[in-house]
């Protein structure tokens, strides 16, 4: 019989919103999706990449701004910050991808940091 978790035994998240900045308008939210799970998989490897439990959000991604949200596990936010530093080029095309904030509930995150 399963069920389900008390509230204090739950994995804790946070919501990391990012900012893209290139000269060029990435507009594929796949491809951007790509490079931030690569670079973060460089950075912390399998396990820890497990552990941090990343999800890039694709439904929050806003591709005229070029700002979106990320699910992250709230001991491995530094982490992540850290990570999205080695976004070096999404397409070929030269980026800087940056944390804006981190909020742990998902909407306040969205009105206070993507819009």
């Amino acid at each position: 019989m399963n069920t389900p978790l008390l509230p204090s035994l739950r994995e804790k998240k946070r919501y990391l919103a990012f900012e893209v900045i290139s000269k060029r308008k990435i507009r594929d939210f796949s491809s951007a999706s790509r490079a931030i799970g690569n670079a973060c998989l460089r950075f912390l490897g399998e396990l820890e990449g497990g552990k941090a439990g990343i999800n890039i959000l694709p439904e929050k991604y806003n591709s005229e701004k070029q700002t979106g949200l990320i699910r992250v596990q709230n001991k491995y936010t530094d982490h992540l910050k850290a990570a999205l530093m080695f976004v070096k080029e999404i397409d070929g095309e030269e980026v800087i991808v940056r944390s804006t904030g981190v909020s742990g509930i998902l909407k306040k995150a969205q009105t206070k940091y993507l819009s």
